[in-house]
């Protein structure tokens, strides 16, 4: 489950945040372990509650609504956080040392990535057992040598608002939404594999989320930790391109951890990690079509082909490209996201279908804001956006969410007593 997270955003992203909080590291990691990692966690809780697809997370809302939900999702995961997978391998792990084109390195990376996804009884067995003990050793020698060898000089930071930095910066993982696809894949793999109980799996897959949070937070802290920490040892400012910036801190504090060997053992993590992830988007992907379509084992074969072919052409524009087209997206996909993840978790008593749709309802309106002022910014935009509260964070959702939520459930609680 780990290993099935942790790819391209999740390596690349932390270091340079903690280089940009510089001596407020601490706060921006509070914010980034929020949607990056506490959400994600709660969305596997969800799963393991609910023992069924991404569909069910939606259908409380109405079918219709949890179909186009399903189709938006499997569509972003295989346009964005799939392709931007090959990206970051062929930037920092393939093209320094061979020299490739980015279509070279995205057709072999997305063969090899179909092979696995057609042979998906073996995946759990091989990742578990052989890829993740290997990514999270190299990580941890990575930033415990890092942190140990370090003078500890940080930078003043670049932020007004560091945790809020830390929750935006958290969505570019796009951990949550691997969350809602990741999970289903667990289920279904678990579902092949044993006939135990409900309850038996229900506890298997809320302690393996329990561990593999716990194994996030922990390369994440330490990432973004030695980030801070090579402030005044790294420039990364010879190039612009915050793309290269990411890729010349992470190989810098490589480096400087493992020596000249450094470089090598990144370009293995990188692809490692970035190949595992997708892995698990194409097979999830796949999971969902078959299951629409009498649980047909062509649809699946299909489908996981069609999602490595576009894997293949999106995967040739470089990393800081994907990234600035992922930005309005998220600002839209990703706040529905996590209200669904949350209601899926809580107890059903406080999650009734018309809380469902009314909570799930202002949060997208609410969304709209961030979403035009990315796109196209206007001084109308801007007078509105200071009404709302946290708006001019990219967080003007949140209490419109939580007070209706917490309004619909006072309302129908007095309801129920009343009737009583």
């Amino acid at each position: 489950m780990f290993s099935l997270f942790f790819g391209a955003g999740n390596l690349l992203l932390p270091p340079l945040l903690g280089y940009n909080a510089g001596e407020n590291w601490f706060w921006v990691t509070l914010g980034f372990i929020i949607t990056a990692v506490a959400i994600p966690i709660i969305g596997i809780y969800a799963h393991a509650k609910l023992q069924g697809t991404l569909y069910d997370f939606g259908k409380k809302v109405s079918p219709t609504f949890s179909f186009i939900y399903c189709i938006l999702i499997y569509l972003i995961a295989v346009a964005i956080p799939s392709p931007r997978t090959a990206a970051a391998t062929h930037e920092i792990a393939i093209h320094p040392n061979f020299g490739t084109s980015p279509l070279l390195t995205s057709s072999i990376y997305f063969i090899l990535v179909l092979i696995f996804a057609l042979n998906r009884s073996k995946i759990l067995n091989i990742i578990g057992k052989y890829l993740t003990p290997f990514i999270v050793i190299i990580l941890l020698l990575v930033i415990g040598i890092g942190l140990y060898s370090t003078q500890m000089i940080t930078n003043p930071t670049t932020m007004d608002t560091p945790i809020v930095s830390g929750i935006l910066e958290g969505y570019q993982t796009f951990d949550a939404i691997a969350a809602v696809v990741v999970g289903a894949v667990i289920i279904i793999s678990i579902n092949l594999k044993t006939e135990a109980s409900f309850e038996a799996k229900k506890d298997l897959i809320k302690k393996s989320g329990l561990i593999a949070g716990f194994g996030l937070f922990i390369i994440y802290a330490g990432l973004i930790a030695v980030g801070a920490s090579y402030g005044a040892e790294i420039d990364i400012n010879s190039s612009l391109n915050s793309d290269m910036q990411r890729a010349n801190l992470l190989t810098g504090i490589s480096v400087k951890a493992l020596g000249a060997f450094g470089y090598s053992v990144l370009s293995v993590l990188i692809a490692l990690a970035c190949f595992t992830t997708a892995v698990g988007i194409v097979t999830g992907t796949a999971d969902y079509f078959k299951g629409l379509i009498n649980n047909s084992q062509t649809v699946y074969a299909v489908t996981a082909t069609i999602a490595c072919v576009f894997g293949v052409v999106v995967g040739q524009l470089d990393f800081n490209t994907i990234i600035v087209y992922a930005l309005p997206v998220l600002l839209f996909i990703y706040p529905i996201t996590i209200v669904l993840i949350l209601l899926n978790a809580i107890p059903n008593k406080y999650a009734s279908k018309l809380v469902f749709r009314v909570v799930v309802l202002v949060t997208f309106v609410f969304s709209i804001p961030d979403v035009i002022g990315f796109l196209s910014p206007s001084e109308g935009l801007t007078t509105i956006v200071n009404l709302i509260p946290f708006a001019k964070h990219s967080l003007g959702w949140v209490l419109p969410a939580l007070i209706l939520f917490l309004f619909i459930n006072i309302i129908t609680k007095k309801s129920r007593t009343q009737a009583i």
